[in-house]
């Protein structure tokens, strides 16, 4: 190891390497491409700037003059970029090495003017830097070294084909190290691509899975106490710096919010922060102004943070190398962490599978209760250094007058109401394993209209808070709201409607001059034309209904009717294809009724209907067949309009006259010969068969005489 750097790790503190510092830096792999797979935070950033130092120094233990980058860092995003540089900076720093960022979000000009001084490392996100390639601001062709840090993760943001276009610039002979936490098989191919020979570099706490210095615990939580929970274990834990993972923006922003009112000290990180709001906002945990980050998946990786004791997985995260790489904020460098979980019941499953795939083992427990809070307050009130600590001149003065004018229980009172006063309450949190009760019953109402409809924008969230404000009432005092076109409907528990007829005055008006009347009875609303009721059964279109919905009757069962009908049917008709003398059913007295013939073939190809009963909307008779085929009609019925001849052709019972077109076709088949009886073709044919066809190369087609 090179002098200058040594003696940088040396004033840090850093006493020993980690195993992946110690791995990479080995005397044989000096100058071979590696491809390094290790946890986060085991100090993968010290590693590879351990590691390039003999390509980029060789016998020399300081830099020449900068100018072409000799080294490349490329981070997916800006704040890991940023980072690896601070980092770089102190390691280097004795080498007298000077390193230039080209990262998303910052000006570009300084950036190309840094680039046109010279450097010797350049650390960059791979979208700014082809910029600046395209541009021709950087030359990469002295390049002797090239890093990949966090290369699974810049190939999940979609980052492939920048690295692509990025070291086919760079030359080849250079030696290039790929850092991630896993390797999947799409690192694997990069790594196959664009390095020679790489060693595999692993450490044993990669292969191991679990993080030692990582805690997982998993809450279960009520759907309700979700937030609640996140504010008990924030305080439980007390830890000096803390995130709170989001899986969208908007969660970040209520988080926020919440916390603030809480009297947390907190910040927001996410993607739609501009680059220095998103810098100001980590400076302010580093140097202790704020304790609290809330933040997107932005965060996830890279962040490191000094005192980060505690991580909060608000939600669930999508995959388990999320929840490796969020967890990956604490336990790092040899301190311990805790990564907490808060499941609700319909995500239990999910947590489950997740810790399964990471191959982790977290502990399932409730969030702590408002108790168990309180009681590590007291703990660590009473374990406070303060109270050992030997009184001073400047304290003897105030402590004398203090124990003179007031007696212990007094002091000691007032002590417990100050530091409970630097310190957000706890929340009261349900059973997880208890269900939700059912909503009671709303009981008997009074009913009220308020002036002002769907037309003038009325909407159920603005009459809620309205009515609740002027009516001296709450929101569990209201049932159901009708929005009409020009007036609303509101329902009024009865308990509740003398206060509420008191509370609005005798001119019976709220907010904006909106009138407010009683009903003797619940309201009609109108059908909104061409909505989804226009039309159907309970009132023309437009038309209020007036009453319960009607009851449809069902359509009668297929079958014979009744024994308590027949008497009022006619005569049964002998069946088709037997003759009358076979039937001892009477002969039809109705001289109207359909003729059926003896010698009349069975209707082909056709299953007997069964009869039906009659049907008040049906407007033509048609003859329903009974089980036994014989064919019926009933006297009640409308008719056809027309001769009975109509309804009979030929021999074949026709039961609706057909229509002109169709009797014009019948007529053209009959005139070619075929036949609707069985058997029987087109003379000279098959049986059923229609004219054959006429090959293509018979010339034209004949006509049919």
């Amino acid at each position: 190891m090179k002098k200058a750097l040594a003696d940088a790790i040396a004033a840090r503190g850093y006493d020993t390497l980690t195993p992946v510092q110690e791995a990479v830096t080995n005397p044989d792999l000096v100058g071979a491409d590696m491809l390094v797979s290790a946890q986060t935070g085991s100090g993968k950033t010290l590693g590879f700037g351990l590691a390039i130092a003999p390509t980029l120094l060789g016998e020399a233990e300081t830099f020449e003059d900068a100018a072409l980058p000799l080294a490349l860092v490329i981070a997916p995003t800006r704040e890991l970029a940023l980072q690896v540089k601070r980092e770089l900076t102190w390691l280097y720093a004795g080498a007298g090495a000077v390193l230039a960022s080209c990262v998303g979000g910052m000006d570009m000009r300084d950036e190309r003017r840094a680039l046109s001084r010279g450097a010797h490392i350049v650390v960059a996100t791979p979208g700014r830097l082809r910029d600046h390639i395209m541009r021709g601001s950087i030359d990469l062709g002295a390049l002797r070294a090239v890093v990949l840090d966090e290369a699974d993760e810049m190939l999940d943001l979609g980052f492939r084909e920048d690295l692509e276009f990025i070291l086919g610039e760079a030359p080849e002979e250079r030696q290039t190290l790929l850092f991630s936490a896993t390797v999947p098989v799409a690192i694997a191919k990069l790594a196959e691509g664009y390095q020679r020979d790489a060693v595999r570099v692993s450490t044993a706490a990669a292969e191991a899975g679990q993080h030692a210095d990582i805690e997982y615990r998993a809450m279960n939580v009520s759907p309700r106490d979700g937030e609640n929970a996140i504010i008990n274990v924030l305080r439980y834990y007390e830890s000096p710096n803390a995130i709170v993972f989001c899986n969208t923006r908007a969660m970040v922003a209520r988080m926020t919010t919440r916390l603030s009112n809480r009297g947390f000290a907190v910040v927001a990180l996410s993607g739609e922060l501009t680059q220095t709001e998103r810098t100001h906002a980590l400076q302010a945990m580093r140097d202790g102004r704020a304790r609290v980050c809330v933040a997107t998946d932005v965060a996830a990786r890279g962040i490191d943070l000094p005192n980060l004791d505690l991580v909060v997985h608000a939600e669930l995260p999508g995959s388990h190398e999320t929840l490796l790489h969020r967890s990956g904020r604490t336990g790092r460098a040899g301190r311990k962490g805790v990564s907490v979980l808060i499941v609700p019941p319909v995500a239990r499953k999910k947590a489950e599978r997740i810790l399964s795939w990471a191959k982790l083992r977290a502990d399932w427990s409730p969030a702590p209760s408002a108790d168990e809070v309180s009681a590590k307050d007291e703990e660590r009130m009473m374990n406070d250094e303060a109270w050992s600590e030997p009184l001073t001149e400047r304290e003897a003065a105030p402590v004398a007058k203090l124990t003179a004018g007031f007696t212990a229980e007094q002091i000691a009172a007032a002590y417990l109401r100050l530091y409970h006063s630097r310190h957000s309450a706890p929340e009261d949190l349900g059973d997880p394993e208890d269900k939700p009760a059912p909503r009671a019953a709303f009981g008997p109402s009074v009913w009220f209209s308020v002036s002002g409809g769907r037309a003038a924008g009325a909407e159920p969230r603005r009459l809620l808070p309205m009515l609740c404000k002027a009516g001296g009432i709450t929101r569990d005092d209201i049932g159901a709201i009708r929005i009409g076109d020009k007036e609303s409907y509101v329902e009024l528990r009865k308990t509740s409607a003398a206060g509420f007829r008191e509370s609005i005055g005798a001119n019976m008006r709220v907010e904006d001059g909106a009138e407010v009347t009683e009903l003797s009875q619940p309201p009609v609303i109108a059908q909104r034309p061409g909505g989804k009721s226009a039309g159907k059964p309970g009132g023309p279109e437009g038309k209020p209904h007036t009453g319960p919905k009607p009851e449809w009757k069902k359509p009668a069962p297929k079958g014979p009717p009744p024994a308590s009908q027949m008497d009022d049917l006619p005569a049964i008709l002998p069946r088709a294809g037997h003759s009358s003398s076979d039937s001892s059913a009477p002969a039809s007295s109705d001289s109207n009724a359909p003729v059926q013939y003896d010698d009349a073939p069975a209707p082909r190809n056709k299953k007997p209907k069964a009869a039906t009963a009659a049907s008040p909307h049906r407007k033509g008779l048609k003859p329903d067949f009974t089980r036994d085929g014989a064919v019926t009609d009933a006297a009640s019925r409308p008719r056809f309009k027309g001769k009975p001849g109509n309804y009979t052709q030929g021999a074949t019972p026709v039961g609706k006259p057909s229509s002109k077109k169709n009797r014009a076709r019948a007529a053209a088949k009959a005139a070619e010969g075929y036949s609707s009886k069985p058997g029987v073709g087109k003379p000279g044919g098959k049986p059923f068969a229609k004219p054959a066809r006429k090959s293509r190369s018979a010339g034209p087609k004949s006509s049919k005489s």
